[in-house]
């Protein structure tokens, strides 16, 4: 078999979601651990630092074109999936067998991956393009802060008050889509081993029990930054 023939295959089409949903995991791991320096109590000062650090440096603005094309080909090949899925379901079970033959959250991947989608707009629009193209307020409106090099950076601690402080509309679809995030991960997190050839039931019982952890702690830590910052927990 081809190369493009294998890639094009369900086997192959599933290990491309395994690799690209791993390679997503571990920027969730990086994002909510820059994340989580809103906590540290010093006027964003930690955070300000860490993510002047991720956007200035040229290896991670390398990476962040990997993460984009990450999300694409996971995107693209989650819906192809579904679409393939559905088509061979045309003819359902006589009787449905509900959560005795899989999750509803193992079912529901498409939509899942589609409010995440929605999510993920939603979120490049507030922080990504105000700090790399402008739009919906330049952060250069944003008063600059400077550190101990006496360096002016963005402050992107200000952007995150200014979006969450009184907007109850957006810290609700924020947690939305935080939850969505959780239950995609439910599933997607031990499939995602699965699918790269993982089938040990030893060290599939142990993909499945830190891909429960992280599927609540991940996207809860998520939730509670805009929920802080609207309670005025933080700033």
């Amino acid at each position: 078999m081809k190369w493009s023939e294998f890639f094009t295959s369900s086997v192959g089409k599933k290990l491309v979601m395994g690799l690209t949903g791993l390679f997503l995991i571990s920027f969730l791991i990086v994002h909510v651990g820059v994340n989580a320096c809103i906590w540290a109590n010093d006027n964003g000062e930690m955070f300000n630092k860490a993510a002047h650090f991720m956007g200035s440096t040229i290896v991670i603005r390398i990476l962040e074109v990997g993460l984009f094309a990450g999300f694409f080909v996971h995107i693209i090949q989650g819906l192809v999936l579904e679409f393939q899925n559905r088509k061979k379901r045309k003819i359902g079970y006589n009787v449905s067998m509900g959560n005795k033959g899989s999750k509803w959250y193992s079912r529901s991947m498409g939509l899942l991956g589609t409010l995440i989608l929605l999510f993920l707009i939603m979120h490049i629009y507030h922080f990504w393009t105000p700090s790399r193209l402008g739009g919906y307020w330049s952060i250069h409106e944003l008063e600059p802060v400077a550190y101990d090099n006496g360096k002016e950076i963005h402050n992107l601690y200000a952007e995150i008050l200014k979006v969450f402080q009184d907007n109850l509309l957006i810290v609700i679809l924020y947690v939305l889509g935080c939850i969505s995030l959780a239950w995609h991960l439910m599933h997607g997190f031990q499939s995602a081993f699965r699918s790269i050839g993982l089938y040990n039931n030893r060290y599939l019982n142990l993909a499945n029990a830190v891909g429960i952890g992280f599927s609540i702690i991940v996207p809860l830590a998520f939730a509670m930054m805009p929920i802080s910052v609207y309670l005025g927990w933080i700033g």
